[in-house]
């Protein structure tokens, strides 16, 4: 029996937050059985929770900013990224499988004391055009994955350098640092990996209020997400799921 994958959910909002897991599922042909889900709004890090018993860790997208000052994170949002970044210093030190998704290459640069910050590279929300770097055409996450393709993005924040130690995989115009690589098997990236139409029409509702966009685009937001052509990514869930999935 193989290992599961351990996937962190940020996100206050159960319809986003179910969505969300249901797309990780779905995008990295996961069965519920093969993962492990905790919801960071609802409940801690498990107190038996062990590394050497997973094949992997994912953390999704959230409304939290990692730059934002103490006195303006909620409760909630303060005690998800202390939970998250307290696993960072096991997961590079050991190199282990991880993937981080939107938010996780805020973590990733955090704890690696990069620069993240609001400063330039935020994205509305809707899709951007990548292209994948050199170095990114021999990686194994980006195997069947084209040259340049389309993701489905919206943050505020983002790295405004490649930390040390981090390889650049995938870039664009508005926000250079689409996905990174720290060591052989940390991963983040700015894009939505387990993103499709329909799991962005519930987030535009979701999050209209949140400073992404103005709430009366909400129905052109929507309309755009239906009719762009996004596959490419969760080619790389996919992959990650395919390279590191491990027997017990």
């Amino acid at each position: 029996m193989a290992k599961p994958f351990l996937i962190l959910q940020l996100r206050p909002e159960t319809p986003a937050s179910d969505s969300e897991f249901a797309a990780f599922l779905e995008k990295g042909r996961l069965a519920p059985q093969d993962v492990r889900r905790v919801r960071l709004d609802q409940e801690p890090l498990p107190c038996d929770l062990d590394l050497d018993d997973l094949s992997g860790v994912i953390v999704g997208g959230g409304p939290g900013c990692v730059s934002d000052p103490p006195e303006a994170k909620s409760d909630v949002e303060a005690r998800i990224e202390a939970a998250v970044l307290s696993l960072m210093p096991e997961i590079t030190c050991r190199d282990f499988p991880f993937l981080g998704c939107c938010y996780g290459i805020g973590i990733l640069g955090a704890h690696l004391d990069g620069d993240v910050s609001k400063d330039r590279f935020g994205e509305p929300v809707g899709t951007s055009s990548c292209r994948v770097t050199e170095a990114g055409r021999q990686d194994a996450l980006l195997r069947d994955v084209s040259d340049t393709f389309d993701a489905f993005v919206g943050h505020k924040e983002a790295m405004q350098s490649l930390p040390d130690a981090c390889v650049h995989l995938v870039a664009s115009d508005a926000c250079p640092f689409q996905m990174v690589r720290h060591g052989r098997n940390v991963y983040a990236t700015q894009f939505h990996p387990e993103a499709d139409a329909d799991g962005f029409e519930t987030r535009i509702h979701i999050y209209k209020d949140r400073g992404y966009f103005a709430p009366e685009q909400a129905n052109d937001l929507i309309a755009m997400c239906r009719a762009a052509d996004v596959h490419a990514p969760e080619t790389i869930l996919r992959n990650f799921v395919a390279r590191y999935r491990s027997d017990a």
